[in-house]
């Protein structure tokens, strides 16, 4: 169980406070990790990143209070579509760590629309809007680069490191559009363009950093979820769930153990992969 050790590396998650961005950074704090909680509010990081001394294996002869005070985890307010806000962000981390060992690419954006009345005409790809697919681009494509630029040229410099971006399912196969349609048959939203599109660039992004960085001891990997059930409609939780393997959405928990597979020594010969974990939705 060694190999799955992440005692004393320094880890990063970005978009942390989001709904499976919490359980990857718990699943890092239980294995052991310095975890850097970062997210675009500081509040809600500083507010999360305290809540993890009870999941840390570090300092377990201290009261959650008492390892928070030691700097275990450590809240960070950052853009990842800023390079100065990330550059900012490392020099803080390097100031209290001194190493950074793992970073995790988990902010991104999925399209909302504002008018569930107007979601199936707005999301069709004849009338998809400019300004969101390039917004798409920005945080999803654009931020994993500059996130690994910065934080992963550490890791290069070290001579080690873990980057994992996060991908999706739909960065592997299309869309279904019918999952979408509610019990009278009607299309209730189409998943756009962007999110796709994005999401495939993601997993040959890693492909790209593993061969470049392969020399330098700096292991990459995709990491592709399914879909993950979340107060949807339950015309759609049915839908989507007769599409996998298992009959079921994931829960958010359902990747904590990838996470620490990919982060830690247990995958020491494993870059450049896409690891799905969907229930075995393209497996179908």
């Amino acid at each position: 169980m060694e190999l799955f050790s992440l005692k004393n590396k320094t880890a990063i998650v970005t978009g942390a406070c989001g709904l499976i961005g919490k359980e990857h950074c718990r699943a890092l704090a239980e294995a052991g990790a310095n975890v850097v909680v970062a997210d675009i509010n500081q509040d809600a990081c500083d507010a999360f990143a305290a809540t993890l001394s009870e999941h840390g294996t570090q300092g377990s002869d201290r009261t959650p209070k008492e390892r928070s005070a030691h700097g275990t985890h450590m809240g960070l307010a950052i853009n990842v579509t800023d390079k100065a806000s990330l550059e900012a962000g490392r020099d803080k981390i390097l100031a209290q760590y001194g190493s950074i060992d793992v970073l995790i690419n988990n902010a991104a954006i999925n399209d909302m629309f504002e008018n569930p009345a107007m979601a199936a005409k707005q999301s069709m790809f004849e009338n998809y809007p400019l300004d969101m697919w390039l917004k798409s681009l920005d945080v999803n494509v654009t931020g994993v680069f500059l996130c690994s630029q910065v934080f992963g040229t550490v890791m290069a410099e070290q001579g080690k490191g873990s980057i994992i971006n996060v991908a999706s399912t739909y960065g592997v196969v299309g869309p279904d559009q019918s999952i979408y349609q509610n019990e009278k048959g009607e299309q209730t939203f189409y998943k756009s363009p962007a999110y796709p599109a994005t999401k495939g660039a993601v997993v040959n992004f890693t492909r790209f950093l593993a061969a470049y960085w392969g020399d330098k001891g700096v292991r990459v990997n995709t990491l592709s979820p399914g879909g993950v059930e979340n107060s949807q409609d339950e015309f759609f939780v049915q839908n989507y769930s007769k599409k996998t393997a298992l009959k079921r959405m994931a829960v958010p928990t359902d990747y904590k153990g990838a996470v620490v597979f990919l982060s830690s020594d247990a995958s020491a010969y494993m870059t450049g992969a896409n690891l799905i974990v969907d229930g075995g939705w393209t497996a179908m």
